[in-house]
């Protein structure tokens, strides 16, 4: 169900918000994404990760958008940190939307209706995956497991990018990974810290009518997640008062 605008508007009226858009390699899609997303009315950041197409020449023909480019690729927790430090200049949380066009902007009225009065949370939106390749299925479930294992929060869908995250506090966990895995980390890190995770049903688009762009690498990038979870669940048993933190999270 979606949530009235007008609603939305007077119930956050007193936050401000920016749209953050991390990509690399999308110029078919991110431009589109972006004109989609300007329709909330906030302020939007797009932060182009040393594509190597036409992604920068595409988004500069959008009028409004902030754009940051990196000379190199350096990895999609590289590019939301970037975005986050331009956004914390004028919003108080930041809306983070995959380039892809997998995400519906629109639906981010659903993440905002998920903040809770006078609490700064983490909004993770919960896709609906029924027509998801089945890597994609499964490396969620993966993901899930060994987010809690490192004491973050139980949640259904650990791997979406479409959240809202506070701000300066995202910014402030030490989050240490640059890559994909920055999501995951993020999630650990603000249960280490007492911010609360909650999620929010959305709608994904997958099948013939969307592409799949995928930049995943099996071997590298298992072999990063390994990495992550490694040093963050090697932290937490060597933190005594990490232990219940998994248990208390809520």
């Amino acid at each position: 169900m979606m949530i009235d605008p007008a609603s939305a508007e007077k119930r956050f009226g007193e936050l401000r918000f920016a749209v953050i858009i991390p990509t690399y390699n999308h110029g078919g899609r991110v431009a589109a994404v972006a004109r989609q997303a300007m329709s909330l009315g906030y302020p939007i950041f797009v932060v182009d990760d040393g594509s190597t197409d036409d992604t920068a020449a595409r988004l500069r023909s959008v009028s409004g958008v902030h754009l940051s480019v990196h000379p190199h690729n350096r990895g999609k927790g590289a590019a939301l940190v970037t975005g986050m430090r331009a956004a914390a200049e004028v919003a108080d949380y930041a809306v983070t939307i995959d380039a892809d066009g997998q995400h519906d902007p629109v639906e981010t009225l659903k993440l905002m209706a998920a903040i809770p009065a006078n609490r700064r949370v983490i909004v993770v939106g919960r896709r609906e995956m029924a027509d998801a390749p089945w890597t994609s299925r499964q490396g969620r479930h993966f993901s899930n497991f060994w987010v809690r294992v490192s004491g973050g929060p139980k949640l259904a869908d650990s791997q979406s990018g479409f959240r809202i995250y506070p701000l300066p506090e995202t910014l402030d966990l030490g989050v240490v990974a640059r890559r994909y895995q920055f999501e995951v980390e993020v999630l650990a890190r603000a249960a280490w810290q007492g911010i609360p995770v909650r999620e929010a049903t959305i709608s994904a688009h997958y099948g013939s009518a969307l592409p799949r762009i995928s930049h995943f690498h099996p071997f590298v990038d298992f072999m990063r997640n390994f990495g992550a979870f490694s040093r963050l669940i090697t932290r937490r048993v060597f933190t005594p008062a990490l232990w219940s933190i998994g248990r208390k999270t809520k």
